[in-house]
């Protein structure tokens, strides 16, 4: 991956490095640069491999002689940057590792939407060069769709994994002090998660909590993240005088336990690949509202039998589905079995069909020599079994 910022891929993959090593597996994080918000949750376990490269197109070379000089069994990576730099890295003389490459988001409604043509270039240019990869992985049936569309080839060609997010983890961070003072308060409190980026669409979800103030005047808002739009959202909450009902606090390290405690999780996305902040909502027992966005939330959700769902971009919709949540004030109580496939265990099971790994039963422990050297600091991704 480029780094570690706390986005929903970063976790996703840093939960599998995690996972993975459990399974008996020896794990390198391979990163363009080791910094990012989750760079102090890497356990020791999981030994970080900085590149040093100022971007991730400029790290194929240092890729390249990492998997020459390591000979890991499969090589895993996550965003458009990154797929791009692995595919080629894999393809340089005398690197023999599979390569497998991670589609986390529908690509075509990304390059609809970019700004700039050099945006809207990198994921066709993965997309064309797919065929570079030994295997394909999208997080959703319609991220695994759109791409196929996208580079041209059935979709049989994607494999669909989805994200493990339900893990023990989750629930013990859940159970931690609440990050926002908010959130102790006996009044209605929505959650909103993701990087303050247009597609996140967090202009909408604040016009339509405008509209939720009229009938819950003590309601509140808080967005957690970061991002490009920032200034555009504080101006949009002055002008709708919301300064004391809306908050902004940027990046919160542990947002689990807000999460369970929020009246209801709000997805307002023009587009996703597999939201994982619903998964979570409905794991922790959190109402949720989201947009029928491509893709994930239709699938996560069940065509809207898990949660409610609203057109993208209907302000009106989305107030009266939010207004809905509040009103009836329930908690949601699923059978496990809804959740199961974004387990840890059933993740890791097709992460290992589809990186060539062994049985967990029979994956060869690491040499002694890896184990003394591994520290846990020397700066590429994911060295498996050996």
């Amino acid at each position: 991956m480029p780094t570690l910022d706390g986005g929903g891929a970063e976790r996703v993959m840093l939960n599998l490095a995690v996972g993975l090593v459990e399974t008996g597996c020896s794990v390198d994080l391979v990163l363009v640069r080791a910094t990012g918000a989750l760079r102090e949750t890497v356990p020791a376990t999981v030994r970080i491999i900085e590149l040093k490269a100022s971007r991730a197109l400029t790290s194929v070379w240092p890729l390249a002689r990492y998997l020459k000089r390591e000979r890991p069994l499969a090589l895993l990576s996550a965003l458009d940057h990154a797929n791009l730099a692995a595919m080629a890295a894999s393809r340089m003389p005398g690197v023999r590792t599979r390569t497998v490459i991670s589609i986390h988001t529908t690509l075509g409604h990304y390059i609809r939407d970019a700004n700039g043509w050099w945006a809207r270039t990198i994921p066709r240019v993965v997309a064309r060069c797919h065929g570079l990869a030994d295997a394909i992985v999208a997080v959703s049936d319609g991220a695994a769709r759109d791409f196929a569309r996208l580079a041209h080839v059935s979709p049989s060609r994607v494999v669909v994994v989805y994200n493990a997010v339900v893990t023990p983890a989750l629930i013990r961070a859940a159970a931690e002090p609440f990050a926002h003072p908010w959130f102790g308060e006996d009044r209605p409190i929505l959650l909103a998660l993701g990087r303050l980026e247009r597609n996140k669409d967090f202009a909408a979800l604040i016009d339509a909590f405008a509209i939720v103030k009229r009938d819950h005047a003590a309601a509140r808002l808080a967005i957690f993240g970061e991002g490009n739009e920032r200034v555009a959202l504080e101006t949009q909450i002055r002008r709708l005088s919301l300064q004391d009902s809306v908050a902004l606090p940027g990046y919160v390290a542990n947002p689990y336990s807000c999460m369970a405690r929020a009246s209801a999780v709000v997805l307002s996305s023009r587009w996703e690949g597999l939201p994982t902040v619903l998964i979570e909502s409905l794991a922790l027992g959190t109402p949720v509202v989201s947009t029928d966005c491509p893709s994930g939330p239709r699938e996560i959700l069940q065509d809207g039998a898990l949660g409610r769902l609203v057109p993208v971009g209907d302000v009106v919709q989305l107030a009266r589905a939010i207004d809905a949540v509040l009103s009836a004030k329930l908690k949601v109580k699923l059978p496990s079995a809804a959740l199961s496939r974004y387990t840890l265990e059933c993740v890791l099971a097709q992460y290992r069909r589809v990186l060539g790994l062994q049985d967990a039963a029979t994956a060869a422990a690491p040499d002694q020599a890896f184990v003394q050297r591994r520290g846990n600091v020397r700066g590429p991704m994911a060295r498996s079994s050996r």
